[in-house]
């Protein structure tokens, strides 16, 4: 297999061994003679690995026995914007805008109550994450977005509230280590860092659920999906599988604490080459800079198709920045080697020294 350097925003790269284990389950699933793609989601062999990914993700978190269910559902984070307003938001609910995903979700929840922005980067274009906001009082609920994958930012420090505090964590899910017993929900596309597009995990403390008092469409409330262990209806099968096996692998890592080190290693490595790399600068503001999606730019755009031509011949795919606000994005999720992150590095140097 070709090396390719994919430092892409998602669906991410994988480990090697899920590839591999998951390939073969493709053709066989545990030796029962039938693909991974074509068991049934109630069955035994299936019931175990949605049982393992649930419990282990709740013991990497260090949620388990803490009142918390692990849910994989479906429709991404998208779906996630307008559940959790149709489980929460009985009146009003207040809402940190630091993006476009923020934005999304925002934009949902009005339909179910008053939502009230208490801080916005977008006067900056969502280059820096707002502080020192006051979260106002009779809110059902408090709601932010812990990484933004378009403009490259990252919240290092959650507030302290009162009621219930809500975080889409899609992007830096299991990246870093947080005390996660202050958030009440939790949600997160699977394709960041932990497995392939379908899946959807929610992290949800119980005891928040039940208090609103419209009614909830069956397959939208978060109560009838923990009756269910998340087979409702037909889950992502494939999906939830990979996300088992890579949680399995992040275990064997050593867990968050330990990615959370190689995750330091290979951000500090790129914001150094861009801090003192006089063709590049960086984006936003260096103490919101994010560990997962590192975004920069050229001093003189009138060299990108140089740049261009050079990472793509040096077998890096991925790093066009996002549509939106250009530039570059060189994503650093969990199974990304530190030696894809020196590569870029040496060619943004060789590039350095051609001006």
């Amino acid at each position: 297999m070709m090396k390719i350097d994919n430092f892409g925003a998602g669906p991410c790269i994988l480990p090697p061994s899920v590839f591999e284990q998951a390939s073969q389950a493709v053709l066989d699933f545990n030796d029962s003679g039938l693909s991974i793609l074509e068991i049934s989601h109630r069955s035994p062999g299936f019931t175990a690995v949605i049982e393992e990914a649930q419990e282990t993700i709740l013991e990497l978190t260090g949620l388990k026995d803490k009142g918390y269910k692990a849910l994989f559902l479906q429709g991404g984070a998208s779906t996630q914007f307008l559940m959790v307003a149709y489980n929460l938001l009985h009146k009003k609910a207040a809402y940190l805008n630091t993006g476009r995903w923020s934005s999304n979700a925002i934009k949902e929840a009005k339909l179910f109550g008053e939502v009230i922005e208490v801080a916005s980067s977008a006067d900056k274009n969502f280059s820096y994450i707002p502080k020192n906001y006051e979260i106002p009082e009779g809110i059902d609920y408090f709601h932010c977005t812990s990484n933004n994958t378009i403009y490259g930012t990252q919240i290092k420090d959650f507030p302290n509230v009162d009621v219930p505090l809500i975080c889409d964590m899609s992007s830096d899910i299991l990246s870093r280590d947080l005390d996660f017993s202050k958030f009440d929900l939790i949600y997160a596309g699977a394709q960041k860092n932990m497995g392939t597009s379908g899946a959807t995990l929610v992290i949800v403390k119980e005891e928040i659920l039940g208090k609103v008092e419209r009614q909830i469409p069956t397959i939208l409330d978060y109560q009838v999906q923990i009756s269910k262990n998340s087979v409702f209806n037909t889950p992502s099968v494939f999906s939830i599988y990979v996300a088992m096996l890579t949680l399995r692998w992040l275990t064997k890592q050593g867990g968050i604490k330990a990615i959370e080190k190689k995750n330091i290693e290979k951000a500090d490595l790129l914001y150094n080459e861009i801090d003192k790399n006089s063709a590049f600068e960086g984006i936003v503001a260096k103490e919101d800079r994010s560990l997962m999606n590192v975004v920069f730019k050229l001093k003189d755009e009138s060299r990108q198709e140089e740049f261009n031509k050079l990472w793509q011949e040096s077998d890096i795919v991925g790093i066009n920045g996002h549509r939106s606000v250009g530039g570059y994005r060189a994503s650093l999720y969990n199974a990304l080697p530190i030696d894809s992150v020196k590569n870029l590095v040496e060619i943004m140097s060789w590039f350095e020294r051609q001006s």
